[in-house]
């Protein structure tokens, strides 16, 4: 149950985060603080190799690239970075899809999620 909780909170915030461009605060509230939920299940349900697989088809680097120079990877090791929790990291990749036109499934989320966690992040 609680997996399905967590699931559908998720979920409502990717949808808030999209449409927050759009949108003024009363159309998409501040979600509770996600936590304990995210804590619980900081990208346990994706593949970090399947998560590698989505970042290069999607080639996120592209954008980074453009943004830090380099091989792009400095967006996520920076010192100013904005991700520091699992909860900011699906935020921020949901940002970043929509930048290239893509909706992530909830599946691709946890995939990119427990690349980038394991990569770099280290989020626990």
């Amino acid at each position: 149950m609680e997996k399905v909780i967590t699931t559908l909170l998720l979920l409502c915030g990717s949808v808030c985060a999209q449409a927050s461009t759009f949108a003024d605060s009363d159309v998409c509230p501040t979600l509770p603080s996600l936590s304990s939920t995210a804590q619980a299940t900081s990208f346990s349900d994706g593949d970090a190799q399947a998560g590698e697989k989505l970042f290069d088809q999607y080639k996120c680097n592209g954008c980074h690239i453009d943004k830090v120079g380099g091989d792009g990877s400095a967006i996520f090791t920076r010192p100013d970075r904005t991700v520091t929790s699992p909860e900011e990291l699906i935020k921020q990749m949901t940002l970043c899809s929509g930048i290239i036109g893509k909706t992530l499934t909830i599946q691709e989320q946890q995939h990119l999620g427990a690349y980038l966690n394991q990569r770099y992040y280290k989020l626990k």
